[in-house]
């Protein structure tokens, strides 16, 4: 058994629990040190594996990465997306308006801010809302930082729809938010999608990007290439949600049948997609049309 490897799940299905590593601990008869150390790769017994999927009310196999792994919050999704991302050599997307990995400062600014705008609405949940926003902006946070260090290649296809939505909103569109910071949100909107076309001209080594500009995909996923594994990952959850919204359930599988046919569909996209300046010079013509230009 990989041991690291059902550490890193066993902190994903943490988070994505709500449970604090002091109330797991307690209920396992062991102390968060140890229940730590698990996380960190020790080894751990079959038994206490199967009291800790009781637990957080999963399969055992789940938990030790045999078939597939599911999520209902973003938190437990992104922790897991995270520890996938540290080893993939190649990343494939195809979602939504932006790659997160290449967004600026701004953007991860303007969610924190967002988040901290709803959860002061929040009442009597505003304490937790702010806790998931938090430990989500963290995970989010160390992902840029192994991007910056480690580079993997990124082959990112963006929609057109999705862009169009993102001028017209803003980033975080869906949540509710004072006229100030919906101004913001757009302002930061325009930034990235003036970054996106940037890098298309540019087309710096390990970055493409394709423009899909027909009908929107009703699916959004990732496809993680590392040495010695390949992960799909299936993604429900938009950057316009707050973080402690459940409004799907994510899937990570690394089953050959699962990749092979995510990829089959991404290379179809690709194909059509708008690449380099002709993609750039799309991009500066829905700015233009929208008066950010």
């Amino acid at each position: 058994m990989r041991f690291t490897e059902i550490g890193q799940q066993l902190r994903a299905y943490r988070l994505e629990s709500g449970l604090r590593a002091e109330e797991i601990a307690a209920r396992l008869g062991v102390s968060r040190a140890a229940l730590y150390r698990y996380e960190k790769g020790e080894v751990i017994k079959l038994d206490t594996i199967q009291r800790l999927a009781e637990l957080l009310k999963i399969s055992p196999l789940s938990l030790l990465g045999i078939g597939v792994e599911y999520y209902n919050r973003p938190i437990g999704y992104y922790e897991r997306l995270r520890q996938t991302e540290e080893t993939a050599d190649q990343i494939l997307q195809l979602f939504g308006p932006v790659c997160y990995l290449t967004t600026s400062d701004s953007y991860d600014a303007a969610l924190a801010e967002v988040f901290d705008e709803a959860a002061s609405q929040a009442g009597a949940n505003r304490a937790a809302m702010r806790s998931v926003s938090e430990q989500v902006m963290g995970i989010l946070a160390a992902r840029k930082r192994m991007y910056s260090s480690r580079r993997p290649g990124i082959i990112a296809m963006i929609c057109e729809g999705d862009i169009q939505h993102l001028l017209d909103q803003g980033v975080v569109a869906s949540i509710p938010v004072s006229d100030r910071a919906r101004r913001m949100c757009r302002q930061v909107a325009v930034g990235e999608v003036e970054h996106i076309a940037s890098l298309m001209e540019a087309e710096p080594m390990g970055l493409q990007f394709g423009l899909l500009t027909g009908a929107t995909p009703t699916t959004a996923f990732k496809i993680l290439r590392a040495r010695d594994r390949v992960s799909l990952a299936i993604n429900p959850f938009r950057p316009d949600t707050h973080p402690s919204a459940q409004t799907g359930v994510a899937m990570i599988t690394s089953a050959d049948e699962a990749v092979a046919a995510h990829q089959r569909v991404a290379e179809a996209n690709w194909r059509d997609a708008l690449k380099g300046p002709a993609g750039a010079t799309r991009i500066r013509q829905m700015l233009a049309a929208s008066g950010q230009r």
